[in-house]
C-alpha cells in the first residue's frame, strides 16, 4: 500500500466508479466484501483509495467473466487477506471445472454421433426387460432419480409409452437415447426449456442440425470462458506484483 502512495495519489469512490462504469455504492460494497483492500480514511472519515485499489478493481472485473461472481470474490478476498495459496486453489478449481465441462461437451458430441435421424423402436438389451426399458433401470443407468425422468417427460424431453397391462412407463431405444442426450445437456448447464425443443426438432426434422448448432454455441462459450480466465490471470498477476 505504501508503494502506491509514493506520489500522493488519492482517489475518491467516485473516481473508481467512473473508471469502471460502476456506482459508488458498488465500490463501497466491494470494499466491504473484501474485493478491494480497506480504504484509507481521512480525518473527516471519508474513504480514500489509491492506484492499488484501482488495480484490484481491474483484477476483479477481469476475473468475473471466467470465474463468476462468487469465485472471483473469494479469489480477491484471499489475496487481500494474504492467502495467495487459497486464491490459487480457487483458480485451479475453476480450471478443473472448465476441463470437466469440456469433457461433458465431448461426451455429448460422442452421443450425437450415435443419434440416428429417425427413432428405431425396440428394447435396449443393456438395460431392458423383455418389452423395453423401465424407469428404474434407466434412472440407475443415468445416475439420476426416477422423479427426474418423470420431470423430463413432463417437459417433453422423453416420451415413453405405457404398458397397457400395468400402466408402467416403457422406454424404447429412441427414448433411451433421448434421455442420454438430455442428461448430458443438463450436465452442460442447458435448462429444460432449451433442451426439449432441441430434442423435438431432431425427432420431427429427421436431422441433427438443431443439436449441432447448440453444441457449437456451447463450445464457443467454453472457449470464451477459457480466454476470460487468461485475461483474469494477467490482471491478477499485475495486482499481485503491485501489492509486493
Amino acid at each position: 500500500m505504501a508503494q502506491n502512495l509514493q506520489n500522493g495519489v488519492r482517489l475518491r469512490p467516485v473516481d473508481l466508479a467512473r473508471g469502471s462504469g460502476l456506482s459508488t455504492q458498488a465500490i463501497r460494497n466491494y470494499e466491504a466484501d473484501g474485493i478491494l483492500p480497506a480504504a484509507v480514511r481521512t480525518h473527516h472519515g471519508y474513504r480514500t483509495y489509491t492506484p492499488l485499489h484501482a488495480r484490484a478493481l481491474r483484477a476483479f472485473l477481469a476475473l468475473l467473466p471466467g470465474h463468476g461472481h462468487r469465485t472471483a470474490t473469494s479469489i480477491m478476498r484471499a489475496v487481500n487477506e494474504g492467502a495467495a495459496e487459497e486464491a490459487f486453489r480457487l483458480i485451479d478449481e475453476s480450471h478443473a471445472q472448465l476441463l470437466d465441462d469440456r469433457g461433458t461437451l465431448q461426451a455429448v458430441e460422442n452421443a450425437l454421433r450415435d443419434l440416428t435421424p429417425t427413432p428405431v423402436p425396440g428394447p435396449d438389451p443393456a438395460v431392458s426387460g423383455r418389452d423395453g426399458t423401465f424407469i428404474g433401470l434407466l434412472a440407475r443407468r443415468l445416475g439420476i432419480r426416477p422423479a427426474t425422468l418423470r420431470a423430463w417427460e413432463r417437459a417433453g424431453m422423453v416420451s415413453p409409452r405405457r404398458d397397457p397391462r400395468t400402466g408402467y412407463r416403457v422406454y424404447d431405444e429412441a427414448d433411451v437415447r433421448d434421455a442420454q442426450l438430455a442428461h448430458q445437456l443438463r450436465r452442460g448447464g442447458y435448462p429444460l426449456e432449451r433442451i426439449a425443443p432441441l430434442i423435438a426438432q431432431v425427432r420431427s426434422a429427421g436431422g441433427l442440425e438443431p443439436l449441432e448448432s447448440a453444441l457449437r454455441d456451447w463450445r464457443a462459450r467454453l472457449s470464451a470462458r477459457g480466454r476470460a480466465m487468461l485475461a483474469g490471470a494477467a490482471e491478477l498477476e499485475a495486482y499481485l506484483r503491485e501489492r509486493g
